[in-house]
């Protein structure tokens, strides 16, 4: 049996209501498969603005460092938001991210069979979709300098966003992408503007000679615009996708499509760090915000958080099978339409946050016993 250390993270509007629903289905699994897991929760975020009048303590990033892996929730809320606020919610993820190491985000976007009515696609099209995104996450446009926004002396306006990326910041993140569709389909496209962009360029040379690297990988690039189309026409043909920053951000939210809402969107952020057990030190979180509208009413949408848990599994603690029977387990519980409002079909009657989650937590359990 082994034993495994894990940082929870709840933070703010719905995210401890997630969260908990994600705990259980681990509750349920320890039970099921005899593995042994050691959580120790804390606060970020808004919440822990208020409580010690940071985002992000020093205590919390020793807590991520030696834990095996961060399930957190989502942070933020009305209350926080003050663009010119010295300290703000979003701090937290920011911190954690940086102090873990972490550079490549993952964003798998599959379409549940029970919910493509959710797809504004055909459901021929987007049937059978998965779609894996690796998305670089610390450099590129949203990073580079300059980064200016001013009035010259004749009063026009002008702005300017620099793009910049160097061979490692690349090579690293293409060959997470490249180990990641090993243990899938074996399947990779890189995504670029290698036509007009010198950023691209650079991605495509750094992702080719890398694909020499991994013979049993089917590689192809793609230009992003391409890909943008291609998606929404015949999304079965990708199976793992990279890119840089930018082009990540926009095609991921696109890919939502895929999955037929936000809420269902799992997510994972993983470095070069190993942890004890061999995985990555990755952290883990659904991809939607705090909902502070919804917060405390049981309408919440655990099924993001829940998959990320799946992806931790996967991914930090080489649980393959418990992560396989988690991502059956919530196709399991949508079947027979146990859903929360945003996903419930018209006139049918939706579920609450925790009947979701225990639905979960009971076909975790089914499917390891089996």
């Amino acid at each position: 049996m082994s034993r495994f250390n894990l940082a929870v993270l709840p933070g703010d509007g719905i995210g401890p209501e997630v969260v908990a629903e994600a705990v259980r289905v681990l509750r349920a699994i320890e039970a099921a498969s005899g593995q042994a897991f050691d959580l120790t929760e804390d606060v970020v975020g808004g919440a822990a603005i208020d409580a010690y009048g940071t985002a992000l303590r020093k205590e919390t990033v020793a807590l991520a460092k030696r834990s095996d892996a961060v399930l957190f929730g989502a942070v933020g809320g009305p209350k926080w938001d003050d663009p010119k606020a010295p300290v703000r919610p979003e701090q937290a993820i920011l911190g954690l991210r940086a102090a873990l190491g972490t550079f490549a985000n993952l964003r798998p976007a599959r379409m549940q069979p029970a919910l493509v009515h959710l797809s504004p696609l055909k459901p021929e099209i987007v049937q059978g979709a998965d779609v894996l995104f690796i998305r670089e996450l610390v450099a590129g446009t949203y990073f580079a300098r300059p980064k200016k926004y001013w009035q010259n002396g004749r009063g026009v306006w002008r702005a300017v966003d620099t793009t910049a990326y160097t061979e490692p910041q690349v090579e690293r993140t293409v060959r997470i992408a490249f180990e990641l569709a090993r243990g899938r389909r074996k399947k990779l496209h890189v995504a670029d503007k290698q036509n007009v962009m010198a950023t691209s360029r650079l991605w495509r040379d750094v992702a080719t000679r890398v694909a020499a690297d991994y013979a049993d990988v089917e590689f192809q690039a793609i230009l992003t615009d391409a890909l943008a189309m291609h998606l929404l026409y015949r999304p079965l043909a990708f199976d793992v996708i990279v890119t840089d920053n930018l082009f990540g951000d926009l095609l991921t939210d696109e890919a939502a499509a895929l999955a037929g809402s936000m809420g269902l969107m799992p997510s994972a952020s993983l470095g070069s760090a190993r942890n004890r057990h061999g995985g990555y030190r990755g952290l883990y979180e659904p991809i939607h915000g705090t909902a502070p509208d919804i917060a405390g009413q049981g309408k919440a949408n655990p099924i993001a958080a829940i998959q990320s848990l799946a992806l931790l599994l996967r991914y930090s603690l080489n649980l393959e099978q418990a992560a396989t029977a988690v991502e059956r387990a919530v196709d399991d519980a949508i079947e027979p339409g146990l859903r929360t409002p945003d996903i419930a079909r018209p006139g049918e009657k939706s579920a609450r946050t925790s009947e979701v989650g225990n639905a979960n937590a009971q076909a975790v359990t089914r499917e390891l016993r089996r």
